[in-house]
């Protein structure tokens, strides 16, 4: 007999702890992540340890971002389980990560990896799924990236920007005095510089273009791409190999190439011209880059014991203006093609161009943190607009005001190379909306609003103000939902989705009704089965309600009372509607409800109906419904002390 009785709660455990499951998952899928948390955790307890319960408990702390309680519950599920999906696998290294594990976030990163090749978080795109051209020539909707051809643009090539104070420096083959380049039959390019004027508008305005003090900066062969160190008194450039009587230098095969020369300011003049030691003659050596801290200088050159054609080569300045010997950047960014152009920004970006990485065609522009971190990235393609199927090269920014220039051969210019300014920005929208109460329209303060990503989780919470409105800064082109929350309300939700269009608004107001009316917690009707009085799944979700309203107001008693149609015998429909009252109370105190705090729980059957509906009287679905009703009558409260 003891077998069997205990058996029998075992059965009414699992049951309970089935069914506490079940309103568990329909609160998280509603985002109600903390009361999901609360019943998942009540589940456990009651000894359901299953793979479900554990990875939602930590995917409900991982979408309100406690990461701590995350990596606890992950944890679990991947101790017990060898089968856990690779999504919760990916979320517990986002955790450890979080709060600063970063050595066991390796671990479980390596095993990811080796049981996830081709996820594109991993590897950045998946071959066999992305058309990776694809990716690199659409429009990314979070950003604005606005690019201009400049009018000081000519028909010859001009490319290499470079921006120091308000001065735009860069290289052009427009000038009337020179040789022609038999290489593409024009002038041998020259360094000319720019004054360029920011406009209240946010755009800029650019002066006259004039070239560098003649013959000591420019010859009558090419000097192109500089870097200016942050005192503004030494300049470095690349000129063609030419020997102090202003004529090239070639090797045993009859070629010259390119060397970096130093430059001074003097008197407010570029003077003091030398070449620098790591050049040579049977090698070129050209697009000089400096560190931010301006303690290393970054180069191409082409010399023996590259990776491919040019490779982009670093070598330290020392405190004496000597140089260090030059050091290879590596298998990571030099290819067996060509590597072009380094520049280095503020934040210790490496950006260069390259027909060696995966590219549009001919030279594209990428960048890498190869400065930043010990074990480097793959270098990144910028991808479109910045990039096309022709040469993108020289790229330049300002982090400050993420504006900045690039050259490219592409279509539509004014000549060979030409130089593009752009800005980028952020493409951002707004949320914002009104809170009310559906009975009386009243404005609603102090309403919780949760925005809600499209992965469930709540990124920002704010509270509506004293006259009900609420708003959001968000992103573009993403499904948002909207949730509004207040002490004895039902929540309101509202989900839309944004455009790719700046700072469009969108409005989602929400419409919250009443739980008390007058001396009634009101609720949405409790669903039962035909002839069944348990409380089903959807039930116990409405009369969470009811346990919310009790413990927001710790004296409040209430009584319960139910009623169902006239169908069926009267007797029957007593003892049913009665069995129904005693089910719901049961419930409520299951969630650790108080017995003395409900005063009564009684049935009434079809003696009270709100409408002609009798015995004998021939109804519509809807109009037996209206009589199958439960209501909950406040009884004493010190509701009205509280507020």
């Amino acid at each position: 007999m003891k077998i069997k009785i205990l058996a029998l709660v075992i059965i009414l455990s699992s049951s309970l702890s089935f069914a506490q499951t079940k309103l568990a998952d329909k609160f998280f899928e509603n985002y109600g992540y903390v009361k999901a948390i609360e019943l998942y955790e009540k589940a456990y307890e009651k000894g359901d340890e299953s793979a479900h319960v554990l990875t939602r408990l930590g995917d409900a702390y991982y979408n309100n971002s406690n990461s701590e309680k995350a990596v606890y519950w992950y944890e679990k599920a991947l101790n017990q389980y060898n089968d856990i999906e690779a999504e919760f696998v990916y979320k517990y290294i986002q955790s450890l990560r979080s709060i600063g594990n970063y050595e066991e976030a390796d671990v479980w990163f390596k095993k990811l990896s080796d049981a996830q090749q081709g996820d594109s978080r991993l590897k950045g795109y998946n071959p066999d799924e992305v058309d990776i051209f694809d990716k690199l020539t659409s429009k990314n909707d979070e950003l604005i990236v606005n690019i201009e051809n400049l009018d000081f643009n000519t028909e010859n090539s001009d490319f290499g920007p470079y921006m120091f104070g308000n001065t735009l420096y860069y290289a052009s083959a427009n000038s009337d005095d020179k040789k022609v380049y038999n290489w593409n039959k024009e002038p041998f390019l020259d360094l000319f510089e720019i004054e360029v004027t920011d406009e209240e508008d946010g755009s800029q305005s650019y002066g006259s273009s004039t070239s560098l003090n003649a013959m000591e900066i420019n010859t009558d062969y090419h000097e192109a791409s500089i870097a200016i160190t942050n005192d503004g008194q030494t300049m470095y450039f690349t000129r063609d190999n030419t020997n102090k009587r202003n004529r090239l230098e070639y090797d045993k095969e009859g070629t010259t190439h390119l060397q970096i020369y130093k430059a001074t300011l003097v008197d407010g003049a570029w003077d003091d011209v030398e070449e620098l030691p790591f050049n040579d003659d049977v090698f070129s050596t050209g697009h000089p880059a400096l560190s931010p801290d301006n303690k290393t200088l970054y180069f191409v050159s082409d010399r023996e014991g590259g990776f491919g054609q040019t490779d982009i080569y670093s070598v330290e300045i020392n405190d004496d203006n000597t140089y260090g010997s030059p050091v290879n950047l590596g298998e990571g960014i030099n290819t067996e093609g060509r590597e072009m152009f380094p520049f280095v920004a503020a934040d210790n970006t490496l950006y260069f161009s390259s027909d060696g990485h995966l590219n549009l065609g001919l030279l594209d522009i990428f960048k890498s943190d190869v400065l930043q971190v010990e074990i480097a990235s793959d270098p990144v393609n910028l991808g479109a607009p910045f990039n096309s199927g022709y040469d993108d090269f020289a790229y330049f920014i300002n982090n400050d005001n993420q504006k900045g220039y690039f050259s490219s051969n592409r279509p539509g210019g004014k000549g060979s190379d030409d130089i593009y300014s752009y800005t980028v920005t952020e493409c951002k929208q707004q949320i914002t909306g009104t809170a009310r109460e559906a009975r009386t329209d009243i404005i609603l303060a102090d309403v919780k609003v949760q925005l809600i990503d499209a992965t469930g989780k709540i990124i920002e919470e704010v509270t509506t103000t004293a006259d009900g409105t609420y708003s959001f800064d968000v992103d573009c082109n993403q499904t948002y939902t909207v949730l509004g929350s207040k002490a004895d309300y039902k929540d309101d939700k509202a989900t839309l989705t944004t455009t790719n269009t700046n700072e469009e608004v969108h409005t989602a107001d929400l419409t919250l009704s009443p739980l008390i009316s007058e001396d009634q917690i009101v609720i949405n009707p409790i669903f039962f089965d035909f002839d069944k009085w348990n409380i089903r799944t959807d039930a116990e979700y409405e009369l969470e309600n009811i346990v919310d309203v009790m413990r927001k107001h710790p004296d409040m008693v209430i009584k319960i009372e139910s009623h169902t149609d006239s169908r069926g015998r009267d007797k029957y429909n007593l003892k049913l509607s009665d069995r129904r009252a005693k089910s719901t109370k049961d419930y409520l105190l299951s969630r650790d409800i108080s017995p003395d705090r409900i005063e009564s729980a009684i049935g009434y059957g079809e003696t009270q109906l709100l409408n002609d509906c009798g015995n004998g009287v021939k109804c519509t679905e809807e109009e037996h419904q209206l009589n199958r009703r439960s209501y909950f009558y406040i009884i004493d409260s010190n509701k009205d002390k509280e507020e």
